[in-house]
């Protein structure tokens, strides 16, 4: 089996599964995604914050628009690979970059 019919069979089974869930049965399943949300985006931080050190230290600047346009690029692809709205998922993005920025710009 391809990644992507793998990718197609899990999503298969995960709408099968959700539909057959309780209320309260989503709402939990929700918390335990919002929660893995907010470690990935704790684990994002950390690492931008390393990221940014490393840019101190070289005397590099805050801002590198080729970087910035690599995230966005792979935020849309990776959206599209999971039927996501890109625009959304972009903006989302975009928030987690101005923000990184900021704080890098803060330490400075």
């Amino acid at each position: 089996m391809t990644e992507n019919t793998a990718d197609t069979a899990d999503s298969v089974d995960a709408a099968e599964s959700i539909q057959d869930m309780t209320l309260d049965e989503l709402r939990a399943e929700i918390a335990d995604i919002d929660h893995e949300l907010v470690e990935l985006i704790a684990r994002r931080t950390y690492v931008a914050d390393a990221v940014a050190q490393v840019k101190a230290e070289k005397d590099l600047p805050t801002t590198d628009e080729s970087q910035e346009e690599r995230v966005m690029q792979r935020a849309g692809e990776n959206a599209d690979h999971f039927g996501v709205d890109s625009n959304l998922v972009k903006a989302i993005f975009r928030l987690l970059i101005e923000i990184n920025k900021a704080e890098q710009r803060e330490s400075r």
